[in-house]
């Protein structure tokens, strides 16, 4: 069988960062083999670098079990869908001067690092039907997590006349299908999250139309927790990308569990992997070696873990690339 990824990377990939993709990779593969699920938080910028032309695909294929993800991952995944021909690239990014960031601010264009997000044709064609679903659930009574909102958007069809991207390539909407869980920690702070927010402030919509981060961590202990019997699955592996709330609020789940509840028989989580390019430094969650996480009570002392520094961007394709046998 051909895979040119995957042999690329076993033949040249041999020592310190590579080596450590190549056993991370083989770790993640021999999770799913024995009947372990999966983890995978996204931090950072990942949606907006279009982390979902290949994140959907380990969604589709069931490599993925849960994800966590910040506000702005949930949101640009389908910003991205619908807005794509209006992003700009910046290459000179290094170079602007305060007055060239403000310029860009006047187009309407936020920047994320090299890439400006339109503001207009992807906020605005978005909002419009967002905001009707959360005033239709009000009407109802209904409250839901910020993710089910927007799989009602995407499975609604109402965005199909501005795709702009091969759905294939939207892991939102890939998630949506299989309707796989999702905790979105910290939503308040996305441009979804603001603008949720200031209806609330004119009072249109109330706080709690939107059910909150505390209810996303109850909902994710019971997830835990039955996804943990021996019946179901042979435990649940984290793989981390980036750092921040995304990383830090599910893994806590299990300390939580174990420390809280006294549900003393919960298992540590089974694998953990963090592609990161924060140095190891005094006081960060994010720079923190895994062993550090076993004082917490969130990995145990033969719990396989693995560390990839590097930018993961680079490093996240080729680990689902080899784990799609690519």
């Amino acid at each position: 069988m051909n895979k040119p990824i995957t042999q690329f990377i076993e033949k040249y990939f041999l020592h310190f960062n590579a080596a450590s993709l190549v056993d991370a990779a083989k770790g993640y593969e021999k999770q799913l083999q024995q009947g372990s699920k999966m983890l995978v938080s996204l931090a950072g910028a990942m949606s907006t670098a279009e982390l979902g032309k290949i994140f959907a695909e380990m969604i589709r294929q069931d490599k993925v079990h849960i994800v966590s993800c910040t506000g702005a991952n949930l949101e640009e995944d389908v910003m991205n869908l619908v807005a794509h021909s209006h992003y700009k690239r910046v290459p000179n990014y290094r170079d602007l001067t305060p007055q060239d960031e403000r310029d860009l601010l006047d187009k309407g264009l936020n920047r994320v690092t090299d890439t400006c997000i339109p503001e207009e044709e992807a906020f605005r064609r978005i909002q419009k039907h967002i905001v009707k679903i959360w005033k239709d659930a009000e009407a109802k009574g209904e409250r839901y997590f910020p993710h089910e909102y927007m799989y009602k958007l995407l499975l609604s069809g109402v965005l199909e006349e501005h795709y702009e991207i091969d759905l294939k390539d939207s892991w939102m909407y890939a998630a949506a299908e299989k309707n796989l869980p999702i905790v979105v920690p910290g939503w308040e702070d996305s441009t979804m999250g603001n603008i949720f927010a200031s209806y609330v402030v004119k009072g249109e919509l109330k706080a709690s139309t939107v059910k909150s981060g505390i209810e996303y961590m109850t909902f994710l202990a019971d997830w835990y927790s039955k996804n943990t019997q021996p019946e179901v699955s042979k435990g649940i592996g984290f793989f981390q990308i980036g750092g921040g709330i995304a990383g830090d609020f599910p893994i806590c789940v299990v300390p939580m569990l174990y420390q809280d509840l006294e549900q003393t028989d919960t298992p540590f989580w089974s694998y953990f992997c963090q592609i990161s390019d924060s140095t190891t430094s005094y006081g960060s969650y994010s720079g923190a070696v895994p062993n550090e996480k076993i004082t917490w009570g969130k990995l145990d002392i033969d719990t396989p873990k693995y560390i990839i520094e590097s930018d993961a961007t680079i490093v996240a394709p080729l680990v689902f690339a080899y784990l799609l046998g690519m």
